[in-house]
C-alpha cells in the first residue's frame, strides 16, 4: 500500500525558523477544523532545518487540509516563487519479523 505526501522544497533565502513557524500555525489552524485529538492522531509532517524541507502526509483529510493551509500561507508570506512542492506517491518499507 502506497502513501501520498507533499514535499516542500523552500529557497535557502527563506529563514528556516519562519518556515517551521508557517508549519505549526497551519496544523494549529487544522486543529480548529478537525479538534486537536483528530489532528494528534492523524497529522504526520516532518520539517527539516537544515535543508528547508519539510513533508506532510496528505492520506488523510487531515493532512490534506495542514498540505493546504501551510501552501497558501507559504505563498503569501514567502511569494510564489520561493518554494516548490510535489505530490509523490511512497511506498512504506517492509518491517522486519522479528521472533523470540
Amino acid at each position: 500500500m502506497s502513501r501520498e505526501i507533499h514535499r516542500y522544497q523552500f529557497k535557502a533565502t527563506v529563514p528556516a525558523d519562519e518556515i517551521e513557524s508557517t508549519l505549526l500555525l497551519a496544523v494549529l489552524a487544522v486543529e480548529g477544523l478537525h479538534g486537536v485529538s483528530r489532528v494528534r492522531l492523524e497529522a504526520s509532517y516532518c520539517f527539516d532545518a537544515e535543508k528547508h524541507a519539510c513533508v506532510i502526509d496528505t492520506e488523510t483529510i487531515v493532512g490534506q487540509d495542514i498540505s493546504r493551509i501551510f501552501t497558501g500561507f507559504s505563498i503569501r508570506e514567502y511569494g510564489e516563487t520561493a518554494f516548490r512542492v510535489e505530490r509523490t506517491d511512497t511506498t512504506p518499507k517492509e518491517t522486519e519479523d522479528v521472533t523470540t
